[in-house]
């Protein structure tokens, strides 16, 4: 029993010594969550932890419920981000390179194929689970107020899928890809309003050549990503706002105090 104390009092110890550190305290700001107070503002000084709500509600964390397709959409989008930093030391966005690169990627660089294909196969599943997440989202009538604004944002997370799918597509640069871009693009001439503009943004010429690779290669490596990275902040910060990603939001405080008044007043009565 004697041991068993010591080695307690010992590992208390050594977490009050931690916790009282001057590393500790310039990472966490706050004492160890041991008490309500401290558990309040580990939560609220803790990005990490600030992102979940204060309550959700137990339905929400079902998995059968959710099928995990947001979370599984946001895993996919950090693999691609890693496995297309590794493809990006290998790749240079050119007409007379691009295609070598790749190739060389597949047969040349250590587990440069297996890279290649986690990036090609994750961009197509991430694509699935995002429409997937929205089809549950629109079923389950979570777009309804107040989570209409947090349903915009989703939108524009849909689309900034679809065109990282798309500018991707034109980075191995042969036949497949290129044409493939050729008829896509060809259909931005009848955006209305915009049609001319949008099609000369997107391909930089009259055809597909070496300026509209480097626009697909800048979009993809750089605009697109930080727009997806912007749009998924928000949109977290505001399922956290909101509730919870599914369910009725918890009752405001004005509501809580007026069923508590109401439940006080009933009791009189009787």
């Amino acid at each position: 029993m004697s041991s068993t104390s010591n080695k307690k009092s010992l590992l208390d110890m050594a977490t009050q010594t931690i916790v009282q550190s001057q590393v500790w305290r310039s990472i966490f700001r706050h004492g160890y969550p041991d008490t309500p107070l401290n558990q309040s503002l580990v939560m609220m000084g803790n990005v990490f932890l600030h992102l979940h709500p204060v309550k959700i509600s137990r339905q929400a964390m079902k998995i059968t419920y959710t099928w995990c397709m947001g979370g599984i959409s946001f895993f996919l989008f950090l693999l691609l981000t890693i496995t297309g930093v590794f493809l990006m030391f290998y790749y240079v966005p050119d007409t007379t390179q691009a295609y070598q690169n790749i190739n060389q990627l597949s047969s040349a660089v250590t587990f440069g194929h297996l890279v290649r294909n986690m990036h090609r196969w994750s961009a197509h599943l991430m694509v699935v689970s995002v429409t997937l997440h929205m089809i549950r989202v629109f079923y389950h009538g979570a777009y309804k107020p107040p989570r209409e604004f947090n349903w915009v944002v989703g939108v524009l997370l849909f689309f900034v899928t679809l065109f990282l799918s798309f500018t991707g597509y034109l980075l191995p640069w042969d036949q497949i890809a290129i044409w493939a871009i050729t008829v896509g693009t060809n259909l931005a001439p009848y955006t209305p309003l915009l049609g001319d503009a949008v099609y000369k943004v997107l391909v930089g010429g009259g055809a597909v050549a070496q300026s509209t690779l480097i626009r697909f290669y800048v979009g993809h490596v750089i605009l697109l990503p930080l727009a997806g990275a912007l749009l998924m902040a928000v949109h977290f910060w505001r399922i956290r706002k909101d509730g919870g990603a599914a369910g009725p939001p918890p009752p405001s405080r004005r509501e809580v105090e007026a069923q508590a008044a109401e439940r006080e007043a009933l009791s009189a009565t009787r």
